[in-house]
């Protein structure tokens, strides 16, 4: 079997999943599922999750060969997007991301999901680019992008604008930028912070109000989708 990203458990309660395919994280059915098993490992044994991609690249977005094959095959996949999206929205923990390189959908929707996101400065692009590849964006993305992004940013979506990690801050994408060689202790030392500062049932609670409409909102547009019943 092939193993597309590693669970690591920390000291101080923190779980890093590191999603790494030899690639460019494709978010193929199984990468999906996968960080989805993840995640629910790392509610059962600590406190708060990093969530980050490889050197370079966070996620290319959903499998192109699988979006361009059986269609059948293709409302899988982006279901099993959908469902990972909720997973995150509703997870009981806080989600850092740390953003290594680039980031396209459906990396991109990973970072809207999280509680916090912190990017690595550098060369890389970041946004919702389908209108570029021949695609029409999902009702469900439309939502989420909603829910995180700034006005400008959000209007951007029809011209398929990819923004550098500054500017990625500056749309919603991300929420800090730090130099590339200080990500993963700064992404550390957050989590960390994150877990002595938060109480756990306030943090659920609130997180539930807050997320209520845009889960409720990209549930509605998967179904507009026809991605769930």
């Amino acid at each position: 079997m092939i193993e597309r990203t590693k669970l690591e458990l920390l000291d101080d309660g923190i779980a890093l999943i590191t999603m790494d395919d030899g690639k460019v994280n494709a978010m193929s059915t199984e990468m999906l599922t996968e960080i989805g098993s993840q995640l629910d490992a790392a509610a059962q044994s600590s406190d708060i999750t990093v969530l980050s991609g490889r050197d370079g690249i966070f996620s290319a977005g959903f499998d192109l060969a699988m979006l361009a094959g059986d269609l059948d095959e293709r409302k899988k996949m982006v279901a099993a997007g959908v469902h990972l999206i909720e997973k995150m929205l509703t997870h009981p923990q806080p989600i850092v991301v740390a953003c290594t390189g680039h980031a396209y959908p459906m990396g991109a929707f990973l970072m809207l999901s999280a509680d916090f996101r912190i990017g690595a400065e550098g060369n890389w692009r970041m946004g919702l680019n389908e209108v570029a590849i021949s695609l029409t964006v999902p009702h469900f993305a439309i939502e989420l992008a909603r829910h995180r992004l700034s006005p400008p940013a959000f209007a951007q979506i029809t011209t398929a604008s990819m923004f550098g990690p500054v500017a990625a801050c500056a749309a919603g994408y991300l929420d800090r930028v730090v130099a590339s060689d200080e990500l993963h202790q700064y992404v550390i030392e957050k989590a960390r912070e994150l877990v002595k500062s938060l109480d756990k049932q306030s943090y659920i609670g609130t997180k539930g109000r807050l997320n209520a409409q845009v889960l409720s909102a990209v549930r509605e547009g998967a179904r507009k989708d026809g991605l769930i019943a």
